[in-house]
């Protein structure tokens, strides 16, 4: 899953869509994750570092990044 190039964020979470005009916010969370997309980091990375940096159950994040990755499919946010 990639983020749009195009897709404008910020650290404290505003997420812009310019070719939609759609805007969004998110958590803090949802924020870093969004950072390490556009840094280019690969999916796994970023769950790695999430297991790393939060108590969070990797069952319980494989079913929350489903989530999220349908969100920001449904938002247009990423590429195909």
């Amino acid at each position: 899953m990639k983020l749009k190039k195009n897709i404008a964020t910020s650290e404290n979470g505003f997420i812009f869509n310019p070719s939609t005009g759609d805007s969004f916010s998110s958590n803090g969370i949802a924020a870093e994750i969004l950072g390490l997309m556009k840094l280019g980091r690969s999916a796994d990375d970023i769950k790695q570092h999430i297991l790393n940096t939060y108590d969070v159950e990797p069952s319980q994040l494989d079913r929350d990044w489903e989530d999220w990755s349908m969100q920001l499919k449904d938002a247009n946010l990423t590429e195909l």
